[in-house]
């Protein structure tokens, strides 16, 4: 049985707190929650906001590839939680 996901409410506050006052980030979390919003779970939740403490630009180098995870960020979850926020969509998404 796969682990329950988050619901419309949890997701709706999870997004709210993904705001970031750099636009690039912005715009790279909206494309993030436009395709794979609905199926989030609590635990990639708690990741997403975990890097969500992270400051703009120390988010930015993560998403642009610029630098990788490391100290208490390099785990599995925030590695995979990473290329999630970094995939780009497909030619006809």
């Amino acid at each position: 049985m796969g682990e329950a996901l988050l619901d419309e409410h949890a997701i709706g506050k999870l997004r709210w707190r993904c705001r970031r006052g750099m636009l690039e980030n912005d715009l790279l979390i909206e494309r993030f929650f436009a395709r794979h919003g609905t199926a989030l779970t609590p635990r990639q939740g708690a990741v997403l906001e975990e890097l969500m403490q992270l400051s703009d630009n120390e988010l930015m180098d993560l998403l642009l590839r610029r630098r990788e995870p490391s100290g208490e960020l390099d785990r599995s979850e925030v590695r995979d939680m990473l290329e999630l926020l970094r995939t780009r969509p497909a030619a006809n998404d």
